[in-house]
């Protein structure tokens, strides 16, 4: 059996991890772990506990600063190094936490420094095609080592269960972790919009920006806001509600991305509205079964969900329509695929490497 070495502290319960692991052992993949008490110390540490030679390395989701040591032993090695970013930190820095201007001496400094880790790697994955272009365009890695690797979802855990009554108040659900890019404050304008209509809009989660929603909306009765939940129950909670919703946000990330939220919506087969994003141009672009959007525009968000409501025999079909189109581009099965494919680019590429040395 081929050895992977995941290298660097990680939560292997992430999502994104939790699915990249679950793939290495149904592709029959032994895993081994190196999980430094910090960054700074991860080259000393190295070298006291003698990690045994894998076939590959592997630095996972935001784990930039574990690249320069990861690198170092693949090179010794002489196996292919995959990093997972997940994120550009310089992107996050700059576009969306608004830290330093774009042109500024930190800014640049912190691109130089991404752009650097980015090319030690053998290949980059992204997780979106827009993903790849950014890290080739601002980042200027090699397009021909960077490979697209969705999110996806556990469709095993994020499955269509029954779909609500049509009886009961149309429910318009939200969840997430509050952030910027999600565009929060779209879904409250929205809301506020169909005021009077049988409509009950749910926003589930926390994070830095649940107080200032919450008081965006106070006073609004079909506005409601509920705690995050476990994820063991979070799919049955979501079954409960009629349209689920991705994200408004007008940034650059939100551009970028699919989140987590779209995958596991689309697994649940429920019903999604969401931004129009390039993230989505090589699988739903030209689909009529999402719910596309202008991002920012809670006018258009208002409208769709009215005008969705009226049938909720058409929401369940579009729901079961919205799960296939899941199956056809996002499953398991395809994601598993994926990384395969990478797996064996690498290790053939380093054996013909080795070959001509």
């Amino acid at each position: 059996m081929p050895s992977v070495l995941w290298w660097g502290r990680s939560d292997r319960e992430y999502s994104r991890n939790r699915l990249i692991l679950s793939h290495f052992k149904e592709l029959r993949w032994n895993v081994a772990f190196f999980e430094p008490l910090s960054s700074r110390t991860g080259f000393f540490e190295s070298y006291i506990k003698k990690p045994r030679k894998p076939d590959l390395i592997w630095t996972p989701c935001f784990r930039q600063t574990d690249i320069t040591t990861a690198a170092h032993w693949a090179r010794k090695w002489r196996v292919p190094l995959i990093v997972d970013p997940l994120i550009s930190a310089y992107q996050k820095d700059v576009y969306e936490r608004c830290k330093w201007p774009p042109n500024s001496k930190k800014a640049l400094h912190r691109k130089k420094w991404e752009s650097r880790l980015f090319s030690m790697a053998d290949i980059l994955i992204a997780d979106t095609p827009a993903h790849a272009d950014f890290y080739r365009d601002e980042l200027q890695v090699e397009r021909e080592k960077i490979f697209v690797q969705y999110v996806a979802a556990e469709d095993d855990h994020f499955k269509p269960m029954s779909f609500p009554d049509k009886d009961e108040v149309l429910e318009v659900l939200f969840y997430g972790s509050f952030l910027p890019l999600q565009g929060i404050d779209v879904i409250i304008e929205a809301a506020k919009q169909t005021a009077g209509l049988p409509l009950r809009w749910t926003l589930l989660g926390d994070g830095d920006l649940r107080s200032d929603m919450e008081r965006k909306a106070k006073g609004m009765n079909n506005i409601s806001f509920e705690p995050w939940l476990d994820y063991a129950v979070l799919p049955h909670r979501l079954s409960r509600a009629h349209i689920l919703l991705g994200i408004f946000g007008e940034t650059m990330k939100a551009n970028l991305v699919i989140p987590n939220k779209m995958f596991q919506s689309m697994a649940l087969g429920k019903p999604v509205i969401t931004r129009y994003a390039d993230a989505y141009r090589d699988t739903l672009a030209d689909s009529p079964i999402i719910g596309w959007l202008p991002p920012g525009d809670s006018h258009a968000l208002a409208n769709m969900v009215v005008s969705w409501s009226h049938d909720t025999e058409k929401l369940k079909e579009r729901g079961r329509e919205t799960r296939k189109l899941f199956e056809s581009f996002f499953s398991k099965e395809k994601s598993k695929a994926m990384l395969s494919h990478m797996l064996d680019f690498a290790l053939k590429k380093t054996k013909e490497s080795a070959l001509l040395s």
